[in-house]
């Protein structure tokens, strides 16, 4: 599956574009019951294990809703505060 497929499929993104004849052939051969929850319940059990790898990135937003205390990473305090000289 590409990324276009993934972004099409699991968030949406080009949905409209689709005939909807063709979704309704392949929602009635591959129905999705509960898929929304499903899929993001399966994302929370699979880096519930290692938080930092969400940084910058969706799965923090999959954290943030299913992983009471959470707390996600800020880019623009890691950028601000970077030992960088300016």
């Amino acid at each position: 599956m590409s990324a276009a497929d993934i972004r099409k499929v699991w968030l949406g993104i080009g949905y409209r574009d689709l005939p909807a004849a063709d979704v309704a052939q392949v929602t009635a051969a591959h129905p999705r019951p509960d898929f929304k929850r499903q899929i993001l319940s399966a994302f929370a059990q699979e880096i519930r294990h290692r938080p930092e790898s969400t940084f910058g990135n969706v799965n923090a937003d999959v954290l943030a809703h299913y992983s009471p205390g959470f707390v996600r990473g800020d880019f623009v305090e890691v950028v601000l505060g970077s030992e960088w000289p300016e």
